[in-house]
């Protein structure tokens, strides 16, 4: 359950940061089709440009506004998410992420690990490796009652128990009593061994299957790091590529080479590709996260 809390908590983290820097980028892009509006609007009055170049910045300014919202709000229930989490007063995790930050910080993990280590730390590997033990020493148990049992209480019994000072007068052996076996009830123990067998089955089925439930956990967590490392590269190339892109788009819509839509759609794939970087670099965190989850907690 700490884990759990744990590994909650963080993804919680996670998730208001990038909520955080994709509304500050939606705000900058605002600022930018404002400016590129501004400019619409003077070349208008120049007549150099037309009321439908006008109306198609209006919108691209509108559309990126509605945007917002919705940014907002999947901060705000982060927010109060994490303060459940943390068992904090409402507005506590408000006022203290209140500041955003260029960039997240992703913890590093240790490693250097053997899968067998790995999986030792999971607390359901443990819980089902304890029920398996368990199940066996039942099975045991079960399986020693064909074979008579003797109690040395019994068989070394008192007289009586008020002499200050025991002697062999007052001590009796009473080897029939100290003796338990259940001869005639054989079939009530082949019961009860089958049962204990049948549970011990199961508990070794549990046990299999929280193992591969782990390596599957493990595995899962460290392929989306990997896939998510992948695809940050691209998206560093794919951003740099439109900005640069961008910038000499509006040179030509300037120059009159190029009309504003294909100025606008430039200003799309812009946002679109920073938008997904950020996304990519919650997601990171986030695979960290479940990478943290999956071998266990510990870090």
């Amino acid at each position: 359950m700490r884990v759990i809390v744990a590994a909650e908590a963080a993804d919680a983290c996670f998730r208001v940061r990038a909520a955080q820097a994709r509304i500050e980028l939606a705000r900058a892009q605002i600022k930018t089709d404002g400016e590129l509006l501004a400019l619409v609007q003077s070349r208008l009055r120049e007549g150099m440009a037309t009321a439908r170049e006008r109306a198609q910045a209006e919108a691209r300014v509108a559309q990126v506004r509605a945007s917002l919202p919705s940014l907002q709000a999947e901060q705000e229930t982060q927010l109060n998410r994490l303060d459940v989490l943390m068992a904090a007063t409402p507005g506590t995790y408000a006022a203290e992420l209140a500041a955003p930050v260029e960039r997240a910080e992703i913890p590093s993990m240790a490693m250097a690990l053997t899968p067998h280590d790995l999986l030792s730390r999971r607390p359901d590997v443990i819980a089902a490796e304890r029920h398996l033990a368990a199940s066996n020493a039942r099975v045991g148990v079960a399986g020693a009652e064909y074979y008579p049992r003797f109690s040395l209480s019994a068989l070394l019994g008192f007289e009586s128990l008020r002499t200050a000072t025991p002697s062999a007068a007052n001590f009796q052996p009473l080897a029939a009593i100290g003796m338990h076996w259940r001869l005639f009830d054989f079939a009530r123990v082949d019961a009860e061994l089958e049962r204990a067998e049948g549970v011990r089955a199961e508990a070794l089925a549990r046990y299999r299957q929280s193992l591969l439930r782990a390596t599957e956990d493990v595995e899962n967590a460290l392929v989306r790091q990997w896939q998510l490392d992948a695809e940050r590269k691209e998206l560093l190339l794919e951003v740099d590529a439109d900005t640069r892109a961008r910038a000499a788009t509006q040179q030509a819509y300037e120059g009159g080479v190029l009309n504003l839509m294909e100025l606008l759609e430039q200003d799309r794939q812009l946002l679109a590709a920073r938008d997904q970087l950020v996304r990519e670099q919650s997601d990171k965190g986030r695979a960290v996260v479940a990478t943290f989850r999956a071998m266990g907690g510990g870090w």
